[in-house]
């Protein structure tokens, strides 16, 4: 180390500073997640628009308690795999309201959609909503969450 060159320690320095940046990039939740995300919505859209009310209030305390257990686990992104866990620096400590807020955002696509329509006047504007929805966290979710994750520099 004695024999090293201002040049090279900075060049040494720039490599892990890539590679942390990297890593970072990949932070986020498993695919997994975000289909089951998917049907969920699908579930709760379908039982919206065909099932009682008692039955519709049930389904989205359900799916309000499944998804806070399963993402209490998995919302901090530190684990997108099994074998990769990541510092929670490095990670970011804003992963989690960055979820949180895309979720909020997608529930209200969902009701404008749903909105949308009903005013056209048509027959299952719930499901209609929630397989739009749908499709956009089960394809899209790690995408969206990652560009929102590089807006906010979490």
């Amino acid at each position: 180390m004695d024999d090293m060159v201002p040049e090279q320690a900075r060049a040494a320095l720039d490599a892990v500073d890539r590679a942390r940046r990297q890593v970072a990039e990949e932070v986020g939740l498993p695919r997994g997640y975000w289909w089951a995300m998917a049907a969920g919505w699908l579930v709760l859209g379908v039982i919206g628009d065909l099932g009682p009310q008692w039955l519709i209030i049930a389904a989205t305390l359900a799916f309000g308690i499944g998804h806070s257990m399963i993402a209490s686990r998995l919302l901090d992104g530190r684990r997108r795999t099994d074998r990769l866990r990541v510092s929670a620096a490095v990670a970011g400590h804003r992963t989690p309201v960055v979820v949180v807020a895309m979720l909020l955002a997608l529930v209200v696509v969902t009701v404008g959609a749903a909105l949308a329509l009903a005013a056209d006047g048509a027959a299952h504007p719930s499901i209609g909503a929630a397989v739009l929805v749908a499709a956009i966290v089960g394809f899209g979710g790690p995408e969206i969450l990652r560009v929102l994750r590089r807006w906010v520099r979490a």
